[in-house]
């Protein structure tokens, strides 16, 4: 006898920011939510684990395009598909990981179509935390072998932009590199995904402790960006090596391409996927006269994804976890430490039946 789907699931949904509350900070609260009938071509999965993005801070924020208050947050997730439209579906019982992403199928050039990104936002309508979740059988794919929920679940979206940005820069075994930043999800993926491919990985970030993580996990050394001579710094390292930078991965924006300009050889690209620092970057004729690039990115495709997974499978790369948190009750504790910013890693929430209790 087929084991009783589940009606109703709890999750993690935006409440209204109090009118009287400055700053604007929308409410993180526990809900129980109707699981709709799947349709043709639907799978119910049951999430093990999410994972949160900085995205997810900023919808609380108010600070990010198409909120939807009410919505359920959250852009990555894993578990394993326990109920399909399709009763011979191959997927049922498969462990997966969810696209974070719609709207973007093959094209390496950007979005064929309305592009949005999972969670919080009212396209596309789902999130992944949430003890269940119906999505199209297309939005997910396997999770490899050799890694729990919790660890996949900390690297579909973060994984996705690392994958895209180190495509663009044209990074081959033997390149040096520069990735800024190092501690988030993107560089710290980026960083394992270079070192897997044979390239010499070099640092920033704020804390030393950090650095010496990165370095512990393959990187040959780092700067501290708090420091202003940093820039000599990391010319200092590079020349210990007798090396060139081939090419940059950088989170912050701001003067990063005048400040690393003369370490990075003539032809040398700057590929920036955030703007933690500055939402503008300075350019002048110097970098332009020797041929050095400057390309902006954000996530990438499905077809990316695959190629991505695939690469990570290969290479048995582990994503770094920073902290594994007991059940959406304790969402707010992932809220906290993306704001103080300390976390090494990916903050994933585990997820399960009997785990999450409603707060009456």
């Amino acid at each position: 006898m087929a084991a009783r789907l589940p009606r109703t699931t709890n999750a993690l949904v935006s409440k209204k920011s109090p009118p009287e509350r400055t700053p604007l900070f929308h409410d993180a609260v526990v809900q129980a939510q109707p699981i709709p009938q799947l349709k043709s071509g639907e799978i119910l999965v049951k999430i093990g684990a999410a994972a949160f993005n900085h995205r997810d801070l900023w919808i609380r924020k108010g600070m990010y395009p198409r909120i939807a208050v009410g919505s359920t947050f959250g852009a990555d997730g894993a578990g394993t598909v326990i109920a399909s439209a399709d009763s011979a579906d191959p997927l049922l019982k498969q462990r997966v990981f969810l696209t974070p992403m719609r709207g973007w199928e093959n094209d390496p050039n950007g979005p064929e179509s309305d592009f949005g990104i999972v969670g919080g936002t009212s396209f596309p309508p789902v999130g992944t935390f949430s003890q269940y979740v119906v999505v199209p059988r297309t939005e997910v794919l396997q999770t490899p072998t050799h890694l729990s929920d919790e660890q996949i679940a900390a690297w579909p979206l973060a994984g996705l932009t690392a994958w895209r940005a180190i495509a663009l820069a044209g990074i081959s075994r033997g390149d040096a590199v520069l990735i800024t930043g190092i501690g988030g999800g993107v560089a710290l993926l980026a960083l394992q995904i270079c070192v897997a491919m044979g390239a010499s990985v070099y640092v920033t970030s704020g804390s030393q402790g950090k650095i010496d993580k990165a370095v512990k996990i393959g990187a040959k050394g780092g700067v501290r960006y708090s420091v202003d001579s940093w820039p000599n710094e990391l010319g200092a390292l590079l020349k210990q090596s007798s090396a060139q930078l081939a090419a940059i991965i950088d989170s912050g924006g701001d003067e990063i391409m005048a400040k690393t300009s003369k370490y990075l050889k003539s032809g040398g690209k700057v590929v920036c996927y955030g703007m933690t620092a500055s939402p503008t970057i300075s350019m002048t004729m110097r970098e332009v006269m020797r041929g050095q690039q400057l390309i902006g990115t954000m996530m990438g495709s499905r077809a990316d994804l695959v190629a991505a997974t695939a690469f990570l499978t290969e290479h048995k790369i582990i994503p770094v976890v920073a902290a594994v948190l007991p059940g959406l009750d304790a969402a707010e504790e992932g809220f906290q430490m993306m704001q103080n910013g300390s976390q090494f890693g990916k903050i994933v929430v585990k997820i399960g039946e009997g785990e999450v209790r409603l707060k009456l």
